[in-house]
């Protein structure tokens, strides 16, 4: 029995999903599981430093500027971009060329991240001096050994993004998704054990360890479907020249982005003490739904989508992209009505710890109240940025990336201090850069493909705007009924139970509205899928079905 069990469980995990939105919905489940974790560990940090010592806090968050810039720029625009197009393209046509171009690729990346952390390392001081605004010398002292402790986790974490690429252009998503779970736990368990004795540092160590957990886990996965690192570079490659083609764009793309992230950095920690947390502790609200529904699927679709441009078969290119959009929306903006209403309870739950004050959480609901109305637009961006790199076009998102950063960096100067809006205006300009970005993108992929907007589609879109704004007037008054006549929600289950009923009842009045009454495709094929979920057999088919709207499965 327990032969069978485990012969199973790794087949379970190790199957091939073929169906686009099982392997979404896979992502979403294990996702949402990584981003509890997650939220959970800002809980852990908030009660365990926010009290008594929120400018270490601030300094944490600060110290993973650097790190998550090398990252970022090394692995995050190779792989995207560059490396899973022409990886997914070449594993069609000799797969013995398709790993000796990783093994190239992973080998530059590795010497980059050495020369680059190198730099970092030896001039963190002067570098964390320059990009903070209001830090002390004792914090920019302890903001040095924390970037230099998180440097030691982005090498495991360029392995193992590598690997996760490689995974998922197989249409393997369960091992990778279950990978940011391992991270988090790591982060968790460490701060828990050793916070009392290593204070801050604590949870710096637990980066590393969840990072290398990141890494191991996908070890064996990717060498049983044919992978094995030789340190080799072989420029000759015309694939290899193809990808470091592809990457310099995106690269620059993501350099421009990161140039944002580090402005934030800059202005939050300009401001009044705490503030670079609470922005810090708002944006992790808002990865949730971000990265359950944009993210998602926009990395399965990217290899799709890639297999679609090398067979040049732009019709499915088209379907698939339409549909996936419709699909983000169909999500995201009912979610992004939830948060807007509940986001008071959503904020205590997340961090109402005892240790996280009563105006800290009204604030942070505020700017959660802002910044949620970016959802929708943010989760298009995921997919659309992947439908330029699949049609190996890097140059028209490093563009309107670039315009939209620019913006954002404006704005946020402009309505923080001079209109005196602090960490507000840094959400407030997020949103509306975010806004501009998901337009620009979308207007200018209709004109390349023509046929991803049609009338039926646009009308689509407004239907599930018109739900959204019923579904929110459910979420809004279900919860005021519980909260003034039936919940004591000064007490953290009943918080917990008003946030649930509203929650549900309002997503079965969206589904009910979208299905039943308006008739809209995505609500007849997600209830479909709810009803695949009673058998797990049912929820993961191996077929070839893809996200289009020529089959009757789609994402």
């Amino acid at each position: 029995m327990m032969k069978n069990f485990f012969r199973n469980g790794s087949y379970f995990l190790f199957k091939k999903q073929g169906n686009l939105l099982s392997a979404a919905l896979i992502l979403m489940v294990t996702y949402a599981g990584s981003m509890v974790l997650g939220i959970l560990r800002e809980r852990v940090l908030v009660s365990y430093f926010y009290s008594c010592c929120k400018e270490s806090l601030d300094v944490y968050y600060a110290a993973f500027r650097l790190p998550d810039m090398i990252f970022q720029l090394v692995v995050i625009g190779a792989l995207s971009a560059a490396f899973i197009p022409v990886f997914s393209e070449e594993l069609i046509k000799n797969e013995s060329l398709a790993y000796k171009i990783s093994s190239s690729v992973l080998s530059v990346l590795l010497l980059v991240y050495l020369f680059l952390g190198g730099l970092v390392f030896i001039f963190a001081r002067q570098i964390s001096d320059l990009i903070t605004g209001g830090f002390t010398p004792s914090q920019i002292g302890l903001m040095v050994n924390l970037t230099r402790l998180m440097l030691i986790a982005q090498g495991f974490f360029i392995i193992s993004n590598f690997l996760t690429a490689i995974i998922q252009v197989h249409q393997r998503f369960i091992i990778p998704a279950i990978a940011p779970l391992l991270y988090n736990l790591g982060i968790i368990i460490i701060t828990i054990i050793f916070a009392p004795i290593l204070g801050i540092l604590a949870p710096a160590v637990g980066v590393i360890f969840g990072a290398f957990f990141h890494l191991l886990i996908q070890v064996p996965l990717s060498i049983k479907l044919g992978f094995s690192y030789k340190p080799i570079f072989d420029y000759k490659i015309q694939q290899v020249r193809e990808v470091f083609r592809l990457m310099l764009p995106r690269t620059l793309g993501l350099a421009v982005y990161q140039l944002e992230a580090t402005v934030a950095v800059f202005l939050a920690t300009s401001l009044s003490s705490g503030s670079l947390t609470i922005f810090h502790l708002t944006q992790r609200l808002m990865d949730l739904p971000v990265r359950l529904f944009g993210t998602s699927i926009g990395q399965v679709s990217l290899p799709l989508l890639s297999s679609f441009k090398a067979k040049d078969d732009l019709q499915s290119f088209r379907e698939t992209t339409a549909s996936s959009l419709s699909e983000i929306l169909y999500l995201s903006l009912p979610t992004m009505a939830a948060i807007l209403v509940l986001r008071i309870p959503l904020v205590r739950i997340a961090y109402g710890a005892k240790t996280f004050p009563w105006q800290a959480t009204l604030l942070t609901g505020r700017v959660v109240a802002i910044i949620s109305l970016a959802i929708f637009s943010q989760s298009m961006v995921e997919l659309l940025v992947r439908g330029f790199y699949a049609l190996h076009n890097t140059k028209i998102p490093l563009v309107i990336a670039t315009l939209c950063v620019g913006m954002n960096i404006f704005l946020s100067i402009l309505f923080a201090f001079k209109f005196s809006l602090g960490i507000l205006g840094l959400a407030l300009a997020t949103s509306i850069s975010s806004f501009w970005q998901a337009f620009l993108l979308t207007v200018i992929l209709e004109k390349k493909l023509k046929g991803i907007i049609s009338k039926k589609i646009f009308s689509d879109w407004l239907k599930m705007v018109f739900s959204t704004l019923i579904t929110a007037i459910v979420f809004w008054g279900v919860m005021k009924i519980l909260d003034l006549f039936i919940l004591d929600t000064t007490r953290t289950i009943n918080l917990l139970t008003l946030t649930l009923i509203s929650f549900s009842i309002g997503i079965f009045i969206y589904l009910f509205l979208t299905t039943n009454v308006l008739g809209l495709e995505e609500g007849k094929k997600f209830s479909g899928i709810l009803k695949k979920l009673r058998r797990l057999k049912g929820a993961l088919p191996s077929s070839s079905e893809l996200i289009d709207g020529s089959t009757d499965s789609s994402a």
